[in-house]
């Protein structure tokens, strides 16, 4: 018997469509296209990703739907999600 697979659905990350299935994380669907940091830190632009994976720790931060400082690890794709990479944190609005 085969497993069943949630339907694919898309999203945008950094300007480009990608496939996501319900339920996964946003990390989760970062990591799928081979992605390992989405984030660099605003002193030295060290790149940073998925970390802790439980949202303790800020190293997987990212905007989705224009909303800065969400973490990637904790954040469940919508159908439509826009996703982008972010440089150190962000005010709402896209300042720095």
């Amino acid at each position: 018997m085969r497993p069943q697979y949630a339907p694919e659905f898309a999203v945008e990350v950094d300007g480009e469509p990608v496939g996501a299935r319900a339920g996964q994380t946003v990390a989760a669907v970062l990591m799928s296209i081979g992605r390992t940091s989405w984030r660099s830190t605003r002193q030295h632009a060290r790149p940073r990703g998925l970390f802790c994976g439980i949202g303790a720790c800020f190293d997987c931060l990212l905007v989705v739907n224009d909303v800065p400082d969400v973490r990637a690890c904790q954040r469940v794709v919508a159908p439509g999600d826009v996703i982008r990479t972010q440089r150190g944190a962000e005010l709402p609005g896209g300042a720095s």
